[in-house]
């Protein structure tokens, strides 16, 4: 492997969106991918108008894009009488020059994969290769590589980008004496389900309060014959979680009848929660989980992105997006400050801070906290909502977490590409 070669350990959204930016700017790497084979898992995400906007610039196209989810149309919070705490538009239809996709998690995971084996090379990702350590030098970094037959090697490059998640090998060698994954209480349950779309045809709803809410949207357009989506949906309850969390792992297929119970009466006219969950194939159940933030993510030439670096709880649906703007603002400190560990440092600097603090505003439910407001002053229940949070307010409490969020309208259409069409990195400043 060339030693001038950026390291990528990690496969996933953020990893292949470094590979794609990289190569965009003229510059070569390789991705370290744990699994034996690449596989559409997953359920529903939402990509950000932010992150699609880098998505274009990218070369993706509006039909890649539908081919794996549709455009949003709506944001909205509904209380536990079904009456509407919260409504706007999304996307386009919210006045951002680009929209946001309610995307099927898996299959928008293949689109880029696809991409990197087309564009890079099917030797660019390295499968069944887990990066579990590295050795810094003077003038580059040595990777040591798990390979799934139980074999070893190592992998010498300019610089190592660990995009391995949030059990990251790398974060755990940056940072020894990190505490261990945070869980708050929340356990998630998450299935799709064949439905009819309501409101807008296109809406993300959160229904519920703080403690006990489920959320849904379609990741699909409707069959034109049946009318029926593919609703993602997000079945959350909060616990005690004094004992920590008791289950062997953080990720599992469980039957309805673990938590249907919690949602038995969750009926409306235009809403059938009960029949909502029944109807999945496969539900799968995971804690809510991240990390505490680390001072920086980056060791010399070894820089933590995606969920490796800011492991946030999906509240404010921006994790992916998150990662594919991580990919994104390292390719143009690169552009400034060429492949070296000087490039790493700008990145650090400019973002470890802020991001880390959307950690922590996540933490305390993001853009669902409007649902905390309405329980602690009404029960969750109420005739209109302006006699609860006055309109001003509520307003106030989105607009501060899309600044927060990086996905402000304005800031945002008027923001230049964060990489010129066409940059590349100078060759002398790609191995000095």
């Amino acid at each position: 492997m060339n030693e001038r070669c950026v390291i990528i350990a990690g496969g996933g959204i953020g990893g292949l969106a470094a590979a794609l930016t990289l190569h965009q700017i003229g510059v070569p790497c390789v991705v370290f991918e744990a699994v034996r084979e690449m596989r559409p898992l997953g359920v529903g995400i939402n990509m950000q108008p932010n992150a699609v906007r880098e998505l274009y610039d990218l070369g993706f196209t509006e039909g890649d894009l539908d081919r794996v989810g549709l455009p949003a149309r709506e944001w909205a919070l509904v209380g536990l009488n079904g009456n509407d705490i919260y409504s706007e538009p999304r996307g386009l239809l919210a006045g951002y020059k680009w929209p946001q996709y309610a995307v099927h998690r898996g299959h928008f995971h293949m689109m880029l994969y696809d991409a990197v084996i087309e564009r890079l090379g099917r030797d660019a990702v390295r499968l069944g290769c887990r990066v579990n350590g590295y050795v810094r030098h003077a003038d580059g970094v040595t990777a040591t590589i798990e390979h799934a037959d139980g074999t070893t090697s190592e992998a010498r490059g300019t610089l190592l980008i660990g995009a391995d998640g949030i059990h990251s090998a790398i974060r755990a060698q940056m940072h020894p004496g990190q505490p261990p994954i945070h869980w708050g209480g929340a356990v998630m349950w998450r299935g799709t389900t064949l439905g009819k779309p309501i409101r807008s045809g296109a809406s993300f709803v959160g229904l519920g309060t703080d403690r006990q809410r489920v959320v849904f949207y379609p990741i699909s357009p409707p069959d034109p014959v049946t009318g029926l989506a593919t609703i993602n949906w997000i079945a959350e309850v909060t616990m005690d979680a004094g004992e920590g969390w008791k289950q062997a792992g953080w990720f599992r297929q469980v039957p309805v009848s673990d938590f249907a119970h919690h949602f038995e009466n969750w009926i409306w006219d235009w809403l059938d929660v009960p029949a909502l969950i029944k109807g999945a194939d496969i539900v799968f159940e995971n804690p809510m989980i991240d990390r505490d933030p680390v001072p920086t993510w980056r060791d010399g030439p070894v820089l933590l992105l995606g969920d490796a670096a800011h492991p946030m709880y999906p509240t404010g649906s921006n994790g992916g997006s998150q990662a594919i703007m991580d990919a994104r603002h390292l390719g143009a400190a690169m552009l400034a400050h060429g492949v070296t560990p000087d490039a790493l440092a700008a990145f650090d600097e400019k973002y470890c801070g802020p991001i880390s603090q959307l950690v922590l505003r996540n933490r305390g439910a993001g853009p669902f906290g409007l649902l905390a407001m309405v329980d602690e002053r009404c029960g969750g229940t109420f005739d209109n909502i302006d006699d609860v949070i006055p309109p001003d307010e509520r307003n106030a409490f989105m607009a501060g977490y899309k600044a927060a969020a990086g996905f402000a309208i304005e800031s945002l259409n008027n923001a230049p590409r964060t990489i010129a069409e066409g940059a590349t990195v100078r060759q002398e400043a790609a191995v000095s």
